[in-house]
């Protein structure tokens, strides 16, 4: 790595990796009885894969050893099983007694027979579509939770519904939130002791996270836990945080903050610590981004951007550990938290380890939330290091943007997304698909709140790109991905794999020495675990973002894994390489011997630019671009240039004609494919300014398509 930026802890005196647990846990005879037993014994069962991150500790580690760096060039293709959407497929599958359980965008679920992959059921909890203007990122899905003879999933819309694991019929169903506001749910739950855990999102939007236990055969709630304060003059919540909030949180937080929510999201890491009898959870960013609107520009505002331990029975507080204090820059700690057991100056520490979105990699010592080493995984500029002492950043002022705007890395895409990183006991190394990405920030002239919008109080977050190929390419140079074998221990690379891209897949790894990732491009490949050397590799045909995973059964080790774009990087980038319309996401099964040949994905061809004949008035595409930049770019792209999962403007059949065009942004006849009609927010002349700024859009891309 050429950027190195702190010290780490003290002098490590040993490299061993110290995995496993004790052969009696603190948890396991706590509640949840049998089949809470029963689903301990399951997770520490190879042949199976039946929690989001493979077992408890959510490593993603599989201790199978069929498949190897010997004769992985021996793996092939078995089956594939098509969805009925191209929108955003983030799932990593879960598979028990020969079944296999899926997730998908618009939070489908389909049971699948592992040897040929015939459909055994399936289960759509029909999302209303207009939900989908609610989703920062997309409609996807990451996953779902086996627990006593039940598949437990969140829905999009806010519900978590249990269904019969046989039959996918639902049993029970509850609102976990307020659907009045932008709450949604992609995340995976987690089942603790006889409960179902699970979180939610839409901090950009402008809500108050939290995370909420119910008891998994009913669907009562347990326990609460809200992760900023509320307004005070609503009194406390009666939750399990309103101790916590009022001694620690409340005096972090400046202003009428609650005006938005806070933001705090738990829309992704929730981690159960079997061995101290503890849950995790990774908290995200503020709402909106920006320190100064949100909070006057003062205080902590815990607990966003933070760790927080909390007692797996009641929600309450243990401790917590804050990455980023005063986030100003969408640096959620929502990334994959994964616990090992590490010999740290020459002693086993349990840790927790995070790349979280803000660059740095954490160790931390779980017993007590202390910051044991940190360092930047990737090139950073908002923080030169971190004081082991108080376990804070040593920031850069101007990464504030105090005037102007200010380049900050790495921007909002993060470092690390929501892709799951790996962790293997025997390299001793974490895998994480890393991001070279920048981004530009810049206060806002005038930031007022508007209800369920993006409220980032950030200037020029949708801006256009140049239409200048040079000075795209010059841009488009500045951005990567890189998948980073990372030394926890001695906290620095180990290896790495460079991608054109950034927004790479999550990561498998294995006891076969051996580590999966996909790519946008339709690779999956298989590295050498300890050396980085790539032993396999098959193209798919379509972008792979989510993580594999593999299982045993009847005799045969397979690998799993979802195809399909999608997430916030496809939705809100004009920088991605192949913008073509995007094929309908699958699900892809490998074993070792298979002779079958892997679909042929079609590409689509995009439609022509399809330009107006009209003409509009300077004065209106540029106020047009303004509307654009305020509401249209995080689903179709700055600039009006789509990734290819959200239809393409420049290209719609609907901008020659004014009526159809009001139909559709004024009117929402497509709310029922999630495109809302925005009345509340846009007037007739407001849509006309934004159709013409889009047909000045088609008109230059038409130019650039008469040149070829």
């Amino acid at each position: 790595m050429k950027f190195r930026c702190l010290a780490v802890l003290a002098v490590v005196t040993t490299a061993t990796i110290l995995s496993g647990y004790s052969n009696r846990s603190l948890a396991d005879s706590d509640a949840g009885g049998e089949a809470w037993q029963r689903l301990l014994a399951d997770s520490n069962d190879p042949q199976n894969w039946v929690s989001y991150g493979g077992t408890f500790d959510e490593q993603r580690y599989s201790h199978l050893t069929k498949i190897t760096d010997q004769n992985i060039a021996a793996l092939g293709f078995a089956w594939s099983h098509e969805f009925d959407t191209n929108r955003a497929q983030e799932s990593t599958p879960l598979e028990y007694n020969g079944v296999i359980y899926v997730t998908t965008a618009w939070s489908k679920v389909y049971a699948l027979e592992v040897r040929s992959g015939k459909l055994l059921w399936s289960y759509d909890p029909q999302v209303p579509g207009e939900y989908g203007a609610k989703g920062c990122c997309d409609v996807g899905n990451r996953g779902a939770a086996i627990y006593d003879g039940k598949l437990y999933f969140g829905a999009f819309d806010g519900r978590l519904i249990a269904l019969d694991i046989n039959t996918g019929k639902p049993l029970w169903s509850v609102i976990t939130v307020d659907q009045s506001k932008p709450y949604t749910i992609t995340g995976a739950p987690r089942i603790v002791k006889g409960k179902v855990v699970i979180g939610n999102g839409g901090a950009e939007l402008g809500v108050r996270g939290y995370v909420t236990a119910y008891d998994a055969q009913t669907g009562k709630l347990v326990w609460r836990f809200y992760t900023v304060p509320g307004n005070p003059a609503n009194g406390p919540d009666q939750a399990s945080s309103d101790g916590i909030l009022a001694k620690k949180a409340s005096a972090t937080w400046f202003g009428q903050f609650w005006r938005t929510g806070g933001g705090g999201t738990v829309w992704d890491s929730i981690v159960y610590d079997r061995e101290l009898d503890r849950l995790y959870i990774g908290v995200g960013n503020g709402s909106p981004w920006n320190h100064k609107e949100r909070s006057e520009g003062k205080g902590d505002n815990l607990f966003l951007s933070s760790i927080v331990a909390l007692n797996p029975d009641t929600g309450e507080y243990i401790w917590h550990y804050q990455g980023t204090p005063g986030e100003s820059w969408d640096y959620t700690h929502t990334q994959t938290i994964t616990l090992a057991t590490l010999a740290i100056d020459g002693a086993p520490r349990k840790i927790l380890m995070q790349a979280p979105k803000n660059g740095f990699f954490y160790v931390i010592d779980r017993v007590n939330g202390k910051l044991i080493s940190v360092n930047n995984y990737v090139d950073v500029n908002w923080a030169t290091g971190y004081d082991l002492d108080t376990g804070r950043p040593i920031e850069n002022p101007s990464a504030r943007y105090p005037v102007g705007k200010q380049v900050v890395i790495p921007g909002a895409l993060g470092a690390h997304n929501w892709q799951p990183m790996a962790f293997n006991p025997q390299t001793g190394l974490a895998y994480i698909p890393g991001n070279h990405a920048l981004f530009a920030y810049e206060n806002a002239n005038h930031f007022e709140v508007r209800p369920g919008r993006w409220n980032l109080a950030i200037d020029g977050a949708g801006a256009a790109l140049p239409d200048d190929p040079k000075s795209y390419q010059e841009i488009r140079k500045l951005i990567s991905g890189r998948l980073i074998a990372w030394d926890p221990v001695h906290q620095r690379e180990a290896w790495g794999f460079d991608y054109p891209e950034p927004w790479n897949g999550g990561i498998l790894t294995t006891a076969g020495n051996l580590v999966f990732q996909g790519d946008t491009k339709g690779n999956l490949r298989a590295f050498a675990a300890d050396t980085g050397t790539v032993l396999w590799s098959e193209n798919l045909g379509m972008p792979i973002m989510a993580a594999p995973m593999s299982f045993e059964h009847d005799g045969d080790q397979y690998v799993a894994v979802v195809g399909g774009y999608g997430g916030a990087y496809a939705l809100t980038s004009a920088l991605n390489d192949n913008p073509r319309p995007r094929p309908n996401g699958r699900i892809f099964m490998f074993k070792l011997g298979a002779k079958t040949e892997p679909p042929k994905i079609a590409k689509i061809e995009s439609a022509p630019a399809n330009p107006p004949d009209e003409n509009f008035t300077p004065v209106q595409v540029a106020r047009g671009d303004q509307l654009f930049a305020r509401d249209c770019w995080v689903c179709h792209g700055p600039g009006a240039v789509s990734s290819g999962v959200i239809p393409d403007l420049r290209r719609s059949g609907a901008l020659s004609s004014a009526d159809v065009w009001n139909s559709i942004v004024i009117d929402g006849v497509l709310k029922e494919r999630g495109m809302i009609g925005f009345s509340q927010y846009l007037s007739i002349t407001d849509a006309e300014d934004l159709r013409a700024y889009v047909a000045h859009r088609a008109q230059l891309l038409q130019h650039e398509e008469k040149k070829k």
